[in-house]
């Protein structure tokens, strides 16, 4: 967009789950078809307003294109709107791919790269950011990043979630990215309202137990019927909570 004095960048998000080893040209052809949109859209509108001035009136186009911007289609005081690409990686290990082109061309004379072109790619990875910078974020994508950060070191994570108030109330869609993207196997109630990742884990590590305890007991031969008193013992819930929570595992 533009109001006629400034033009507003163009912003793309290219959301990553897995490591993309060629990223910089991924983006770059991104990038680069949309600039090329650009001189298109240009040429175009220069087109139909010589079509328009010649029709109105066939000496009143003041400003005739030169040979050159004709042929390009692209004027001499045309600009380009900037596009930037801004890459979100979810994942929790750090980020080993390439983010330029230089550092994907192969060993060659020194003198060869300097003369080639460069495309470096905006990467966003929690791995890579420090706490202070996710913080920076003013949404819950920063209460995303931090545990997709930290999802491989359970004591740190537990640390985190327990003394960070905004995990008490985190958008059901943000525990989602949490749940899918680190297969955390997160534990909530169905429905709109907010998410308490606190007690999610807490409900996660539970079921979690307690499949192992089912597992345990059922290997052992123990009967049905004495596995889900035995849970409901060991867990404190109730006989048909036992019932329920045990036929999921039997």
């Amino acid at each position: 967009m533009t109001d006629g004095k400034t033009a507003y960048c163009v912003v793309g998000i290219e959301n990553q789950s897995e490591i993309h080893y060629a990223l910089p040209v991924k983006n770059g052809v991104y990038d680069f078809l949309q600039l090329s949109h650009q001189v298109s859209e240009a040429a175009n509108a220069h087109r139909q307003a010589v079509k328009e001035s010649k029709l109105e009136c066939p000496d009143s186009l003041q400003e005739k294109p030169t040979d050159s911007e004709f042929l390009s289609g692209f004027w001499k005081t045309d600009r380009l709107i900037p596009v930037i690409t801004l890459v979100i990686y979810f994942g929790s290990d750090s980020w080993d791919a390439p983010l330029s082109l230089k550092e994907m061309y192969s060993d060659v004379d020194d003198a060869i790269p300097a003369h080639a072109p460069d495309y470096h790619v905006n990467l966003i990875a929690p791995k890579e950011m420090s706490d202070d910078e996710i913080n920076e974020f003013h949404s819950n994508l920063r209460e995303v990043m931090l545990y997709i950060k930290y999802s491989k070191d359970k004591k740190t994570l537990d640390k985190i979630v327990k003394e960070n108030i905004k995990f008490q109330s985190i958008e059901r869609q943000a525990a989602e990215v949490m749940n899918i993207v680190t297969g955390s196997k997160l534990k909530y109630p169905e429905g709109k309202g907010e998410v308490n990742m606190c007690l999610a884990i807490q409900q996660m590590r539970e079921e979690s137990e307690i499949k192992g305890a089912v597992e345990a007991y059922k290997d052992l031969e123990v009967s049905l019927a004495d596995t889900i008193k035995r849970i409901a013992e060991k867990f404190h819930l109730s006989e048909s909570e036992s019932n329920e929570a045990v036929k999921q595992y039997w």
